[in-house]
């Protein structure tokens, strides 16, 4: 809940002034609500950077007043949406059940999902990292066809290490982000290899290059660190 249209559009021209395109990356931004078309028409010009929602409902209409249908944000201009982010799940309850409806109502409505999945410390500490992350995984996709699955994104982010400072090391991004790719395998075959998994969790722009060198780690999905333009620069460039 960061940058509204001005800040936003602000934001924008800092950026782009120092980011030139890079064919070997893929940059995404995701607005809080107010200001997603402002990112959107601040974008125009540069097809490199796609716009994603933070949060959508999984009804395609209907009385529920303060949400965004995925249609709408489609509508609007946006190509994606994060789905089952660890403050949709922990701060206001969103279930595994509500993310599996909202994976396939952002597939209906032509939008890519970025499912989020990660344990909370107390899990990490019993040992049951690997087993709640399979849960969220399987019942975040359990409503899409695997030809959909193929084309979405994961983020492991682990809710210990989101906003805390504390953050995972590669070695543990790996350990889990292979556990992932392994239950992707057994979906999808060959095809798992090309979904983007992606870490985060405390990314800053000093230790973005070792997650990024991380084996199974393809990209980053950076919290507070991407607020200050000239730190998002930095981590986009790494």
């Amino acid at each position: 809940m960061h940058h509204g249209p001005s800040d936003a559009r602000a934001f924008l021209r800092s950026f782009l002034a120092h980011y030139a395109r890079r064919p070997d990356r893929q940059v995404v931004f995701f607005p809080p609500a107010v200001s997603l078309t402002t990112v959107i028409d601040g974008l125009k010009e540069r097809q490199d950077i796609l716009v994603g929602a933070q949060n959508i409902h999984w009804e395609d209409k209907g009385a529920f007043t303060g949400e965004l249908s995925a249609a709408m944000v489609r509508d609007a201009g946006a190509e994606l949406a994060l789905v089952g982010h660890s403050e949709r799940r922990h701060v206001f309850g969103e279930t595994d059940e509500q993310t599996s409806l909202k994976v396939a109502a952002a597939v209906r409505a032509g939008l890519t999902p970025m499912l989020c999945v990660g344990e909370k410390l107390e899990e990490r500490e019993r040992g049951d990292t690997e087993l709640v992350v399979l849960r969220q995984l399987r019942a975040g996709i359990s409503r899409i066809e695997p030809h959909a699955i193929a084309s979405m994104l994961i983020a492991y982010e682990p809710v210990w290490a989101i906003g805390t400072g504390k953050t995972a090391t590669p070695q543990d991004a790996t350990a889990i982000h292979t556990v992932i790719r392994r239950e992707l395998m057994a979906i999808l075959g060959e095809k798992a290899n090309a979904l983007p998994i992606l870490y985060g969790g405390s990314v800053n722009r000093g230790n973005a290059q070792s997650l990024l060198e991380a084996a199974e780690v393809g990209g980053l999905l950076v919290g507070g660190a991407s607020l200050d333009a000239e730190g998002w620069t930095s981590i986009v460039r790494t």
